[in-house]
């Protein structure tokens, strides 16, 4: 192998002294801030969503008047257009208290969990099922982007 180990680079390999149960605690703490991630990403979509159907209601005011139906008009334009979607909120706002009361902690405490338990080095769950499933020696399994089938 030409000197070069055939692996994870040293950022994915599982420091001296972690346990099996760390590196499964960490994964499952990681799995689920993915999945926060995930869910941020639809409440961006609801936010987007939600305001291009506020924007549209311009549109539909507009039409209504043209159509000679002023009292439909007046009705969305001061009862639907510009509403909250929950008392108190456009979905900016709900997105900001999510950031703020949930995501942002979130990442901050695996963040810190993964500095501290595991020497900062991320997927380490990953990493090691990657090289258990792998094919060694097969150039479409090499261990790491940086390097061919022959681990260099």
């Amino acid at each position: 192998m030409s000197g070069h180990e055939d692996g994870p680079d040293r950022a994915h390999r599982r420091p001296e002294g972690v346990s099996d149960a760390t590196v499964e605690a960490l994964g499952a703490l990681s799995k689920a801030l993915e999945t926060t991630e995930r869910a941020r990403g639809h409440l961006y979509s609801f936010h987007q969503l939600t305001g291009t159907a506020d924007l549209e209601l311009d549109r539909a005011v507009e039409l209504l008047r043209k159509a000679g139906h002023e009292d439909w008009a007046e009705t969305v334009r001061t009862q639907i257009l510009g509403r909250n979607v929950i008392p108190g909120h456009w979905t900016f706002q709900i997105v900001e208290a999510y950031d703020t009361t949930y995501h942002q902690p979130f990442r901050e405490i695996e963040r810190a969990a993964v500095d501290e338990l595991a020497d900062g080095r991320d997927h380490l769950y990953e990493a090691e099922m990657k090289e258990a499933r792998r094919t060694a020696g097969h150039p479409d399994h090499t261990a790491r982007p940086d390097t061919g089938g022959d681990g260099r």
